[in-house]
């Protein structure tokens, strides 16, 4: 019989499991005498080698069973954590990564990095244990740990699913590498074998129960089954603890160990033996109101454990993100039909169907909130990656730097944080760079010899706050202004705010290092994370004091697929301006056009706002009415108004791409669906702002 083994379950896990292991190697390199961060790393170890054995990937299991041998002996205190170890292993990791990705169709693994890493790891224990590197163990085995002190005594009951075979999953392996972790007394039960007419050689139909003596925790049986949690009923139980003795009183009766085996049901026992409560009344020592008193307590006590377990066994459901994408898609078409719904109600004006459509709105904007939040992650996951960053570039350096996040429970949409992370690794790697000092200079100037960057997020209304922020020499707006002109980005006889100072160092080919290197110096990376960053339709902002560090912050909004919008017209031209940009609406009329005095600009309570006039910025024919609107919005902390001839109202806007004729237009984000089948353009006020600035400029400059 030939099974296609499907490896994607092992795969995934496998990449979880690294993710983990970097932050406890992370978490072990300032805590090197923390057992537990030890046996953390050993038991993703030893999951990674058994599982992979178990699938096929031999050539990982047997390069991971090095690693695993030598935090094995740190396990048992034969050799210390060093940072030569952690360094190592910190390499094998991404070893093992590329293994994987290697197997998954990418670039093939470097196997001598992999015999340089074997090399150093050996040479470790034998120089701090003493010993030779232990052989290799066989493939998809563990090995038992050997202690003077007592064993636990577990018992296990295995029952895979039928179809478990479908998968590639042999149970004996499983029942071989318990074997392996101490003492196994197996017992198999085939009731469940049908006669042999209605056997199917494919499908499993024994059970295991396993009585497992090892010096471990039930943590370790768990990883043995990791990659078949979905595939089989497992049950562990601990019966005998190391420390305290028995879990469960000694001396149990036959018909008690049943029950609570779930072999029998108390009523079948009942009925064989005479409730103990009915002999002791009979006998006088109790009455029977206290016997009822007794069960009621039992009664109770089993409901709040049931519960309880009912309650831990909730488990998440893993989804490909494809399937996301295409129910938010799907989603999206419900709310432009219910829009459209709304519309026709209303100009029919029939009660009955204005009450179907109200009652499908209530239905699609619940629909709409959770299948959002579904696709809402924490940004934790994101953060915890720029450890290594930070670690491994800033010992490059020569630095000495702390990473140190705050907000991680913060959510944003899976297409956000996806998008966000090579922009915050030019954001971090620059800090790291220009930002922080070597430690004598910062010695120098008084401050700890560690620096610190604080990574940090938090919500503000429908938008997140990303900060990057480093305690290093800040940003000196003289020489940003003198490298502008060298450049030249701006002439000599402009004068720029500090701000506008700041905003140079996202101009392309910028740089202020006074050579290239690995890290820096070509000029590429800032310009990259502002388009990044307004392709995600949101801000960038610098502030620095010199001398004292440089904060960056990043707006982007909660998600990139539905937004509330305000809906805008000019003629019959359709627009869509972001609401959390919007602060309020006020009139346009032909007096305050003459008080101007042909400039764009208007007075309100006493502020001077300048405006764009969306009619001429698109050449939009037609007269304007004698009032018009204009929409003050916040663009790049400064007030902007936009003019427009009818504000038509808020607007749930689901965001389209627009097609290729439109890939040059950046000054729209997308675009939306009326209700009534019209086409509304969404405008990226950022990118509209800067261009009407851009071109103010060069008219200026313009002899």
């Amino acid at each position: 019989m030939n099974v296609a083994i499907d490896t994607s379950a092992f795969t995934e896990e496998a990449y979880e499991l690294l993710s983990e292991l970097e932050d406890s190697l992370l978490e072990l390199e300032a805590s090197p005498t923390d057992q537990e961060l030890i046996s953390r790393v050993f038991r993703a170890m030893h999951t990674i080698k058994g599982s992979g054995a178990m699938f096929g990937f031999d050539a990982v299991a047997e390069f991971t069973h090095e690693v695993e041998t030598v935090f094995d002996m740190a396990r048992n205190g034969t050799i210390p954590v060093t940072k030569a170890l952690i360094d190592l292993t910190l390499a094998a990791r991404d070893q093992i990564r590329s293994m994987l990705d290697a197997a998954a169709g990418g670039e093939p693994a470097n196997e001598e990095n992999a015999k340089r890493i074997i090399t150093g790891l050996r040479a470790l224990s034998n120089k701090d244990g003493g010993a030779q590197a232990a052989p290799t163990a066989p493939q998809g085995k563990a090995q038992a740990k050997s202690s003077p002190d007592e064993p636990n005594l577990f018992r296990i009951r295995f029952k895979p699913h039928q179809e478990i075979f479908s998968t590639g999953t042999n149970p004996l392996l499983l029942l071989n590498e318990l074997r392996e972790l101490g003492a196994c007394r197996i017992v198999a039960n085939t009731e469940n074998f049908p006669d042999f007419d209605s056997l199917d050689p494919e499908s499993c139909y024994t059970a295991w129960e396993i009585f497992l003596t090892a010096q471990i925790n039930e943590n370790a049986i768990r990883d043995v089954f990791i990659f078949v949690e979905d595939e089989c009923d497992l049950n562990i139980r601990q019966l005998m603890d190391q420390e305290s003795g028995m879990v469960d009183a000694p001396g149990k009766k036959i018909g008690q160990i049943l029950v609570e085996r779930g072999d029998i049901n108390p009523q079948a026992l009942e009925q064989a033996l005479q409730p103990l409560g009915d002999r002791l009344v009979q006998a006088g020592a109790v009455s029977a109101d206290r016997v009822r008193a007794a069960l009621t307590e039992q009664q109770v006590i089993q409901e709040k454990q049931e519960k309880k377990k009912s309650t831990e066994a909730t488990t998440s459901v893993r989804v490909p993100s494809e399937k996301l994408d295409t129910l938010v898609d799907l989603v999206g078409e419900l709310v432009t039909m219910q829009a459209r719904l709304n519309q026709t109600s209303s100009s029919l004006g029939d009660h009955t169907l204005q009450l179907i459509a109200e009652e499908v709105e209530r239905l699609t904007a619940e629909l709409r909130d959770n299948t959002m939040s579904i696709r809402m992650l924490t940004i934790d996951t994101t953060f915890n990656k720029f450890k290594r960053l930070v670690r491994d570039l800033s010992t490059e350096l020569g630095k000495e730097i702390e990473l140190v996040t705050a907000g991680g429970e913060t959510e944003l949409d899976k297409t956000v944080i996806d998008q966000l992370n090579d922009p915050l690794v030019h954001i971090i790697r620059n800090s790291i760079d220009h930002g922080v000092e070597p430690p004598d200079a910062r010695r120098a100037k008084g401050k700890n010899p560690v620096g610190k960057i604080t990574l940090s997020a938090i919500h503000s209304g429908a938008s997140v706050l990303i900060r990057v922020e480093d305690d290093g020499a800040g940003l000196d707006a003289k020489r940003l202004r003198a490298k502008g002109i060298e450049k030249g980005l701006i002439s000599p006889d402009d004068e720029i705010s500090e701000k506008e100072a700041f905003q140079l160092i996202f101009a392309a080919g910028f740089s202020t290092a006074a050579k290239i290197t690995n890290v820096s110096g070509r000029g590429v990376g800032m310009d990259v994370v502002r388009r990044s960053i307004e392709g995600l339709r949101g801000s960038i902002d610098v502030s620095s004091t010199l001398g004292k560090g440089t904060t960056i912050t990043l707006k982007l909004p909660l998600t990139l697929a539905i937004i509330e919008g305000l809906l805008v017209k000019v003629e019959q031209e359709n627009f869509v301006l972001p609401l959390a940009a919007v602060e309020e609406c006020v009139e346009l009329s032909r007096e305050d056009i003459h008080k101007a005095h042909g400039r764009h600009v208007i007075n309100v309570r006493g502020e001077i706002i300048p405006y764009i006039r969306i009619r001429d910025r698109f050449e939009i024919e037609g007269n304007a009415p004698q009032i018009e609107q204009i929409v003050i919005s916040e663009v790049d902390e400064k007030r902007i108004g936009f003019v427009v001839d009818n504000v038509i109202g808020q607007h749930q806007t689901v965001i389209k791409t627009l097609g290729k004729n439109f890939q040059h237009s950046e000054e729209f984000s997308g675009a939306t669906i009326l209700g009534n089948g019209d086409v509304a353009l969404i405008l990226d006020l950022n990118k509209m702002v800067r261009y009407v600035e851009d071109e103010e400029t060069k008219e200026t400059e313009t002899p």
